[in-house]
């Protein structure tokens, strides 16, 4: 049984999906990402920084998307979302998830969190505007790297598609972010997967309204 700190409009919804995908039971115990508002000790004893997603399970603990993404794929390769490690698609798949991780999510992080990267409330916006221009930067470099691939790794459905789907639904032009139509390749992989029944159950909320 895997128990998975979860909050609506953050990346534990992409965390939930792959465990609907893997079919492993898992129990969901309800946080916040809201600044200011309570998380629970046990999370925050395994994730100081109080950020989800955190991952438990039976003699271990979790915290990091990617992460979570990679051990999960690996522990459960009965599900067929991840190359295996002597795959010649593996080195891709790390590397993307990795580039998703260190460079798109932190490009979000500067407009959802410009505090955190301002020594003012006078300078949030500027790096608002960069967050912007670096979303619009690093989807690009995605778009260029999908090409004609049917799904992010090639010809085969992976835990990469799940990952970039689940970054596309934090685009919000009221932000300044970039339309996700800007970048077609990423337009046409995220409509495939919003298709899968996992990703119907878990994202309702945004596929009702999208600007949550």
């Amino acid at each position: 049984m895997y128990k998975l700190f979860y909050a609506l409009k953050s990346a534990s919804m992409g965390m939930r999906v792959l465990l609907e995908e893997i079919g492993a039971p898992y129990e969901l115990l309800e946080t916040s990402v809201e600044s200011g508002k309570p998380r629970p000790l046990e999370q925050l004893a395994i994730n100081p920084n109080g950020w989800v997603p955190v991952l438990t399970w039976d003699g271990g603990a979790m915290y990091e998307a990617a992460a979570i993404t990679i051990f999960l794929c690996d522990r459960h390769p009965e599900a067929q979302l991840a190359p295996a490690v002597d795959d010649p698609a593996r080195a891709l798949y790390l590397q993307t998830l990795v580039y998703f991780s260190n460079s798109i999510q932190n490009a979000y992080q500067l407009t959802y969190y410009p505090d955190r990267f301002a020594d003012s409330p006078a300078e949030e916006s500027s790096a608002v505007r960069r967050g912007a221009r670096r979303l619009r930067e690093t989807w690009t470099i995605i778009d260029d790297q999908i090409g004609d691939n049917e799904w992010v790794l090639g010809q085969s459905f992976s835990a990469a598609d799940i990952y970039l789907f689940m970054l596309t639904t934090w685009l919000r032009q009221a932000k300044g972010h970039p339309a996700i139509d800007e970048f077609p390749n990423v337009r046409r992989i995220a409509d495939l997967v919003v298709q899968r029944p996992s990703v119907q159950r878990v994202y309702q909320p945004w596929i009702e309204n999208p600007e949550y």
